[in-house]
């Protein structure tokens, strides 16, 4: 699975890459909206995370303009910003979920995983690559 991961906290954004890479991930990592935006445009991500408070664009910048591509890749918010309004305006501008920071690495991965499953129901643990198959189940 290929995850954009969008944070501008580099320290945070080494520590996110490398408890992913190790569960299976590929991952690209972009530190500011712009550049994500862009790259956004580019290429395929089975599931974005996104910090909100990162510079050139936000969090919400980026959100609103991969929706309005019509972009249905599901993105995970992944913040320090805890307010009620915040999830909910995350949420209704087209967000698929939200954890706040400090965020809890098995929880992390569960959710990736769950947002995966939820867009191809059944397939989410299989990867083929021409007759090669595996199982991530059984791993």
């Amino acid at each position: 699975m290929k995850l954009l991961l969008i944070e501008d906290n580099l320290q945070l954004a080494y520590w996110l890459a490398s408890l992913l890479r190790e569960q299976g991930f590929v991952v690209d990592h972009m530190n500011n909206g712009d550049t994500a935006d862009h790259q956004l445009q580019h290429a395929r991500y089975d599931v974005v995370l996104l910090d909100l408070n990162i510079p050139r664009l936000s969090g919400k910048g980026v959100l609103r303009r991969l929706r309005e591509r019509r972009d249905d890749v599901p993105v995970l918010i992944l913040t320090a910003a805890a307010s009620l309004d915040q999830k909910v305006q995350c949420l209704e501008i087209g967000a698929d979920d939200y954890m706040v920071k400090p965020i809890e690495s098995r929880e992390l991965v569960a959710r990736i995983k769950a947002l995966v499953r939820r867009q191809v129901p059944g397939k989410a643990n299989d990867m083929s690559c021409g007759d090669l198959h595996y199982d991530l189940r059984t791993r």
